[in-house]
């Protein structure tokens, strides 16, 4: 090789060094979101993720631009410099005032602690909604239908004239009701039950869609379908209508930008016309009906001639409720092909998707012309094998098609999910083919966030069944199930699982949304109703339960702390306030018990005849009162982050009144609680409503009673999220092991070993012997006691926050259970943090990964500093590593952000 080659080579591969050692800048973001269309907030937030393959990085500056062109040239709408910062999450605009509508563009570059510049990253962009109420131009539309076609969906069009080529099209678009719209046939956008469900007349969301790609110079075709949706479908198990409105509406506008740079907009208003279509019923609870005979052939098109339709009215509503989209949409996830055909006992076709899930079927059908088919949808067969639908009480959850030729046709719903595993087709002539059948998922589109895996096969099944948990009943907002005529927003089955569904998914933005809708729904008293929205809004004793309630508190705190963004703490403070107030104004003497209904610990254990006294009934005023004091020392947390000093003070003077209240009232001077359960010691002990003298006192008669119960749990919705976490805060890990891996009823592994693919609503669903629990509320998709995923993240594999959002974590594995592995990994906003135990020999591995630009404490089991190994050194010669022996058995370590694998060895070899 000549000299000339070997110095191109040299200098190659020292710029392919360079380029790969230096630290890195991706994964940007605003207001949780990559380049998302429609935001509201004048002063977003920048967000973005570091690499750096050197340990211990972090950031010691960025600078960021933003400007009006694609490629920052000219004026920029705001430079920031150089500002010497570690925040890489959060950051906030602070340029010239934006503006609705406008598209901008920005991107980033950061130094790190080393000196070392990033090079700038990729340019991403963010688009302004509409600002203003002046800034809507189109009407509301309402197609003029007969109550007796309540449940039919109406078709709109219009056709319009681009006379210019375009540059850009937005497109903003809400409903009374759910839509679905298209552009010269083409579906505008990918999300499903649109604009998504919130308290309407509060909080009306519109979505924004860059439609440039389907419009074109000439004539363009608007087309779009409505359904009731839950603003005026059937709703509740009372089977109310019209809850939010009694007429389905349209609002459509569309911002074009010409290439000569003119401006016009298209809107919905009088010229539009109406007509009805194949979807002659759709509803929430009960299916949709598509009669392919009365398709309109080519009514999204251009060239259909719509003479014969008839024109919208237009109606006059206030623009002020109407509010941006932030949540992600709910989206077709995962496609399921059929594992089998089953031909029940009672012969009927049967077809099993292998999991439980939340959507709809597809249908590739061929018969004769009119032949009508029926499709119903199951959770579960019943002991015998026959399709069980009893559990769905009025809910019809069914699929009709009507063929309308001999041809092979294509079916899916439009306006409609089902909770299902299981479908019954009726009406198919001959054979069922099943690959012209599939069942294809529907949720929010949360991003994943979280793994966990380990050595048992069960576990693994259980961690598989919370995450399908959530994954369908994460559908727009968090319902309790997904399949009976409920399917709302419960209030304390999302505040148990909050934590644990961080883990799993992002759910910031997906939660935020909500949580405007609990404060919009609020009473003025402050009391939270049980379902959010709220369309019990009617009879206002239907709030203020217990547990229920303290998701005002709960959660915002919880995301608080997953995610590091104060701004749903800003959102939320009135609202968290007011419920505690609520509280502390009902109270006599700080004791809170009068209050007229709690559901208290619901579906706690209780056998069928107890004539023994077993069931597990906790107090529920006692319960009451370990949340009063919960929500206020979360209140003391907020208040604390947003400077509000003065509640800081006067809510801590509250908090010890509290506490001193319930020691008074429910605890014998020798520590015992008037109410001998599990849920009682586990609450009075996660919110320190004890004195610290009799705290272990109380978590052995925990232990007491557990082991009363064969090792069993018996708490219900409140106490299941804590109990394990009360147990391994007061040495008793191996007991919480032991209740995480029992098989039998009732416990976590019971529905995994009767063959379970999501959580259950009840410990029992299905009994031992394969009969049912009661059919008036008897779920097989609800994830509140899927709150265990907590524990097995945060204790049994080891990642916590040690401050809001992981800028520093606390990693401490729990090994246990007779597992040999356990791995866990979460991508936080700073990037990926892991931690993998296993055992092999007489040694833990642990193995851990920390994102750049943050630190960790690890606290590892070892007797010393020289029973630990890190990638093979021993420990005392790793100089990048502060460890102390801190805990009272193991070691601490201060480490870095970084790649870490560590050995302990004799230790374990005497603990097994």
């Amino acid at each position: 090789m000549d000299m000339r080659k070997s110095t191109m080579l040299a200098t190659f591969l020292l710029v392919l060094f360079i380029t790969k050692a230096q630290v890195q800048v991706s994964n940007l973001t605003v207001e949780h979101l990559s380049s998302p269309l429609g935001l509201e907030e004048r002063q977003p937030k920048f967000s973005w993720k570091l690499s750096d393959s050197k340990r211990n990085s972090m950031q010691a500056a960025y600078e960021i631009e933003v400007g009006e062109n694609a490629n920052l040239s000219g004026k920029l709408t705001w430079k920031s410099g150089k500002v010497t910062s570690d925040a890489s999450i959060n950051v906030i605009y602070k340029g010239s005032a934006l503006q609705s509508d406008k598209r901008y563009f920005w991107r980033v570059r950061v130094w790190n602690n080393k000196g070392e510049s990033s090079n700038w990253s990729a340019i991403q962009f963010w688009q302004m909604g509409l600002l203003s109420v002046t800034d809507w131009k189109a009407q509301w539309i309402e197609p003029a239908l007969k109550e007796a076609d309540r449940s039919i969906c109406p078709q709109l069009r219009k056709v319009f004239k681009a006379n210019k080529t375009i540059l850009s099209a937005t497109a903003y678009i809400t409903a009374h009701g759910i839509y679905e719209a298209y552009i010269n046939g083409k579906r505008v956008g990918d999300a499903y039950l649109t604009p998504g469900f919130t308290s309407y007349n509060k909080r009306l969301q519109y979505q924004a869609y860059d439609v440039t790609a389907s419009l074109q110079k000439g004539e363009n075709s608007i087309a779009v379908s409505l359904a009731n949706g839950w603003y005026k479908g059937d709703l509740g198990w009372k089977t109310q209508q019209n809850t939010f409105g009694n007429k389905l509406g349209l609002l459509f506008q569309i911002n074009i930008t010409y290439a000569d740079g003119r401006q016009e907009t298209k809107c919905s208003d009088s010229t539009w016309k109406f007509s009805t279509g194949s979807i002659i019923s759709s509803e929430i609870y009960h299916g949709e009906t598509i009669d392919a005979n009365k398709a309109t052939i080519g009514w999204r098109l251009p060239k259909f001639n719509d003479a014969s339709w008839s024109h919208v009215k237009v109606v006059n509503y206030p623009f002020n409720n109407l509010v941006a989209t932030y949540n992600e949409p709910v989206r077709k996830q995962e496609v399921f092909s059929p594992i089998k055909l089953i031909t029940t006992p009672k012969r009927e076709k049967v077809i099993d998707f292998g999991q439980n899930l939340v959507g709809f079927e597809t249908l590739k059908i061929k018969g004769n012309k009119g032949d009508t088919i029926r499709i119903y949808h199951a959770e579960i067969l019943d002991k015998e094998g026959n399709f069980y639908t009893s559990n769905l009480r009025k809910a019809a959850a069914l699929s009709t098609y009507v063929l309308a030729s001999n041809d092979e046709e294509y079916f899916e719903p439009h306006f409609t999910f089902y909770g299902f595993r299981y479908i019954k087709i009726v009406g198919v002539r001959g054979e069922i083919n099943l690959e012209n059948i599939k069942a294809v998922a529907l949720y929010s589109d949360m991003p994943k966030t979280g793994s966990f895996t380990t050595s048992n096969p069960l576990i693994n099944q259980l961690q598989s069944n919370i995450e399908w948990g959530q994954k369908g009943n994460f559908l727009d907002i968090p319902t309790d199930c997904p399949q009976r005529d409920e399917r709302l927003g419960w209030t304390g089955d999302a505040q148990v699982f909050a934590r644990t569904a961080a883990y799993n998914r992002g759910v910031y933005n997906f939660f935020t949304k909500w949580m405007k809708d609990v404060a919009a729904d609020q009473l003025p008293d402050g009391r939270v109703p049980h379902v959010v929205p709220n369309i019990f809004f009617k009879s206002p004793n239907e709030s203020g339960s217990t547990g229920w309630a303290d998701v005002s508190t709960i959660l915002p705190w919880n995301m608080y702390m997953a995610y590091g963004d104060t701004g749903i703490l800003e959102n939320q403070y009135a609202s968290m306030k007011a419920w505690v107030d609520y509280m502390k104004n009902k109270s006599v003497n700080h004791l809170w018990n009068k209050e007229k209904f709690h559901f208290g610990d619901w579906l706690f254990f209780r056998p069928d005849n107890d004539d023994k006294g077993r069931s597990a009934l906790t107090d529920k005023s006692m319960i009451a009162q370990c949340f009063f004091a919960y929500s206020t020392q979360l209140l003391i947390n907020a208040a604390e982050i947003l400077g509000k000093t003065n509640d800081v003070k006067a809510y801590t003077h509250l908090l010890n009144d509290i506490k001193n209240a319930f020691t008074n009232e429910y605890m014998t001077p020798n520590g015992a609680l008037v109410s001998n359960t599990q849920t009682a010691y586990v609450l009075a002990l996660h919110f320190d409503m004890l004195p610290e003298h009799k705290r272990q006192q109380a978590a052995e008669r925990l232990v007491d009673n557990i082991h009363q119960y064969n090792d069993h749990i018996t708490t219900g919705f409140l106490g299941t999220p804590y109990i394990c976490h009360v147990l391994s805060r007061f040495g008793h890990t191996p007991v919480a092991y032991t209740l995480l891996l029992q098989k039998t009823y009732p416990s976590w592994l019971y529905p995994v070993i009767m063959g379970a693919t999501t959580i259950w609503e009840r410990w029992d669903g299905q009994k031992p012997d394969s009969s049912f629990q009661s059919v008036g509320m008897n779920s097989f998709n609800h994830y509140a006691y899927g709150a265990i995923g907590d524990w097995m993240y945060r204790i049994a594999a080891g990642i916590q926050e040690g401050a809001a959002g992981y800028k520093h974590s606390i990693i401490e594995p729990h090994p246990g259970g007779n597992f040999t592995y356990m791995n866990a990994d979460l991508q936080t906003r700073y990037g990926l943090l892991a931690s993998h135990w296993k055992l092999e020999g007489n040694q833990l591995i642990v193995e851990v990964e920390i994102p750049v630009n943050t630190t960790a404490t690890i606290h590892l089991p070892a007797k010393s500093a020289d029973a630990i190994t890190e990638s093979g050194r021993p420990l005392t010669e790793v100089k990048e590593i502060k460890f102390s022996s801190a805990k009272k058995e193991g070691i601490t370590l201060q480490v870095g952000s970084g790649k870490y694998t560590f050995a302990t060895t004799g230790y374990w070899a005497t603990k097994k």
